[in-house]
């Protein structure tokens, strides 16, 4: 395990990561270290009381957008228009809405500290955070937000408050990055929901290598209003 220095952005390989994944400790979350967190495979995942820990687990759950899940439930949400869904336009409440959704065996809740929101709604301010927004009717019902770099999506977290809130937008998500020539998106760690849709674990090494490919297309922030239109 390796300890960061403020002053230290870069680091070790994350293939130095230890047998539960956490490759490094310290450091800070400015949108500068952040991006090349995620440009090498390392994401923060700490509890409140704890310093920021890094993490680069092995295997990696991802999902392949060509081969996302829609079962027979999830159908007539889409035929009957169930929800509406925007991207962007209330990050903020998206991202303080995961934090104080009730999760079981999984990363959630109380992780998403207040210095995470300020983290992340600054990446969003500078156009590499997005948020996507589940409505029904004007109640904001789900949402999920995440950084995009090249052509990954690095999902954080979702929320859903009314059945199948954050699966249709998700789903909705996912369909749209196919269409715009998304490689990959990386679902972090393990957990049954995402496993129904169609995401599986692939070794460190490979998701490595799909970062390193990435390089090879426009890494700079894009906007996302609108793309649901």
């Amino acid at each position: 395990m390796y300890w960061l220095r403020k002053d230290q952005i870069t680091f070790p390989n994350a293939d130095l990561a230890n047998a539960d994944g956490i490759l490094a400790v310290g450091g800070d979350l400015s949108a500068e270290r952040l991006i090349e967190a995620y440009q090498n495979g390392i994401f923060p995942w700490f509890n409140p009381e704890d310093p920021i820990i890094w993490w680069s687990p092995n295997p990696r759950f991802v999902l392949f957008p060509d081969e996302i899940k829609v079962s027979k439930s999830m159908r007539p949400y889409f035929n009957q228009k169930k929800f509406k869904i925007t991207c962007d336009t209330v990050f903020e409440q998206v991202i303080k809405s995961c934090s104080k959704q009730n999760r079981s065996g999984q990363r959630g809740g109380t992780w998403i500290t207040d210095n995470m929101v300020e983290a992340y709604v600054n990446l969003h301010r500078l156009g590499y955070a997005h948020s996507v927004e589940v409505w029904n009717e004007d109640e904001l019902v789900g949402g999920l937000y995440g950084i995009s770099l090249g052509k990954i999506f690095f999902g954080e977290s979702m929320f859903s408050k009314v059945s199948n809130a954050s699966k249709f937008g998700f789903i909705t998500l996912v369909k749209k990055l196919t269409e715009q020539g998304y490689n990959l998106i990386d679902c972090q760690q393990e957990t049954n929901h995402l496993a129904s849709l169609g995401a599986r674990s692939i070794p460190r090494k490979q998701f490595l290598a799909f970062l390193a490919d990435n390089e090879s297309y426009e890494l700079e922030p894009k906007s996302w209003k609108g793309i649901f239109d």
